[in-house]
């Protein structure tokens, strides 16, 4: 079977979400921080509604340990979550654009790595990395939206994110 044009691609996605949602949706640039578990499903279900753009940012490399929960294919193993997550994402919807940073996001580098963005959806699995994550945004990158969840690969307790003004409590 032939790919889908683009113009198909986008025809079908304005007659399922309307043509204004279907615009904004385009035309969003959206960061997934952390491409574990929520964060490789996050990035399928936006790569299929139609964002325009999303920045994967993730350092680790793909685990057997991964599989039974993150969107990865055995065949995969060993290669960065980056790479991979980008080749399934482009058979999932060959348009979509794509930007990569294999690398650990800090205080040092998050504000640049994360400058074009209009959506961050922070999905790391270390309280710390959230907490550091989500002060930085709130403090720093105010015009931004933080979408921020906690699997925290199932292991540990959400109410263990702190950050360092104000000591916050998550609940599911």
């Amino acid at each position: 079977m032939m790919l889908p044009t683009k113009e198909e691609w986008i025809k079908a996605l304005k007659e399922r979400h309307g043509k204004e949602l279907q615009q904004a949706f385009s035309s969003a640039t959206v960061a997934i921080c952390g491409l574990g578990g929520l964060g490789s499903n996050i990035a399928i279900h936006l790569a299929r509604a139609g964002i325009g753009k999303l920045i994967l940012c993730d350092f680790d490399r793909v685990d057997i340990t991964n599989l039974h929960r993150q969107q990865y294919k055995a065949s995969q193993i060993g290669m960065y979550k980056t790479d991979a997550l980008a080749d399934n994402l482009r058979e999932i919807n060959p348009y979509i654009e794509l930007e990569t940073h294999t690398e650990h996001i800090a205080e040092e580098n998050a504000v640049t790595l994360l400058q074009g963005v209009d959506i961050i959806c922070e999905a790391f699995d270390d309280a710390e990395c959230k907490a550091m994550l989500t002060e930085i945004v709130l403090t720093e990158m105010r015009d931004k939206y933080l979408v921020a969840a906690s699997g925290m690969a199932g292991l540990h307790d959400a109410n263990s994110i702190k950050t360092r003004k104000v000591t916050s409590k998550f609940y599911l």
